[in-house]
């Protein structure tokens, strides 16, 4: 189980302003990434990242203090990324069956989470984290997809006030049956998308009939 730092401990120094910057930024993010998913949080040092990124040590010290800042970089990119690729009702544009908004969901939760197994495991299980406050922008947002799916799935004169908590215990479901099945090798499996998109309808449906 991953610790809690406090967030001092892992902000940059600085933000990149001029392209040069922020292409040395990214790529010392990209490196660590590759760094951090190789050897694991336990040999993650600032030396390795500056060498793999072809930076100096004193550049990569001029924005990130120490390897907690540049892994919570990479964390961060991974929410990013996370909100990118999740579905959002509200801007898709078209009217599908709710089965398919789930099958989309579930097939870009497991494409990001395939694309770096090893990465989001050390992301996941050994790298401390951050307070939890330092993920509320992104928790609102990724919350919000999932409750506007609680919401398309409810009935015209629903009166539920919880779709919150509901978005909240679905989005804990289906990222503990991505993660374990990230563990076990098992992410690109048709009968684990079958299976959870079985106990999403399930779950959605049993709500709209209470």
């Amino acid at each position: 189980m991953a610790t809690r730092i406090p967030t001092e401990h892992r902000a940059m120094r600085k933000r990149p302003k001029q392209q040069r910057s922020q292409n040395t930024v990214e790529s010392i993010v990209e490196a660590g990434a590759r760094v951090l998913a190789q050897r694991g949080w336990a040999n993650f040092t600032t030396n390795e990242v500056a060498h793999t990124a072809g930076v100096s040590i004193g550049s990569l010290y001029q924005y990130f203090p120490n390897n907690l800042a540049i892994a919570e970089a990479i964390r961060k990119r991974h929410l990013d990324e996370i909100l990118k690729v999740l579905p959002d009702i509200k801007t898709q544009g078209e009217r599908v069956p709710l089965e398919e908004h789930i099958g989309r969901l579930i097939d870009a939760v497991v494409t990001l989470h395939a694309t770096n197994q090893d990465l989001h495991r050390v992301l996941i299980d050994e790298v401390p984290l951050a307070p939890r406050e330092f993920y509320d922008a992104f928790e609102r947002e990724y919350h919000r997809r999932y409750e506007d799916l609680i919401r398309a799935a409810a009935p015209p004169d629903d009166t539920e006030t919880d779709h919150l908590v509901a978005a909240r215990i679905l989005a804990d479901a289906l990222e503990g049956i991505v993660h374990s099945a990230s563990r076990r090798n098992e992410l690109m499996s048709p009968v684990i998308k079958r299976e959870a998109t079985r106990m999403i309808m399930s779950y959605l449906l049993a709500r709209e009939r209470t």
